[in-house]
């Protein structure tokens, strides 16, 4: 069992920045890949940002690549989204995730775990 927390979220103005944090508790926190996911009112959840269990390794959906950067601190288990140059359409709550191994990034039901949210709100 794993329970992940995240913070972070807020308002910003489009150019703007945030970092997200999701805090991990629970066992061996190091042997998950996590992933940052996000849903919008009216729309699905979909895949942001994901990072294996080694932190070398990133995955990015298009609509984050150059301006979001995913990163782990294993030892503080924690997980962590730095988003640059944020846009109207990032508004979300945005969630940290647990994809279950060999499932595709952008499978969202193959998140096994979620977190609760936190709100992201960009102003034009």
């Amino acid at each position: 069992q794993v329970q992940l927390v995240e913070s972070g979220g807020g308002l910003v103005e489009a150019g703007g920045s945030l970092r997200l944090s999701c805090a991990a508790s629970g066992r061996a926190f190091s042997s998950y890949a996590m992933g940052w996911y996000r849903q919008a009112p009216g729309k699905e959840r979909e895949f942001v940002a994901g990072i294996k269990q080694n932190g070398v390794q990133e995955f990015y959906a298009n609509s984050a690549k150059g301006r979001f950067t995913i990163s782990r601190d294993n030892a503080k288990n924690t997980v962590y989204l730095q988003m640059d140059s944020l846009k109207p359409e990032d508004a979300a709550v945005y969630y940290c995730g647990t994809p279950r191994p060999g499932s595709s990034w952008y499978e969202i039901s193959g998140v096994r775990y979620w977190g609760q949210g936190t709100q992201v709100t960009v102003s034009s």
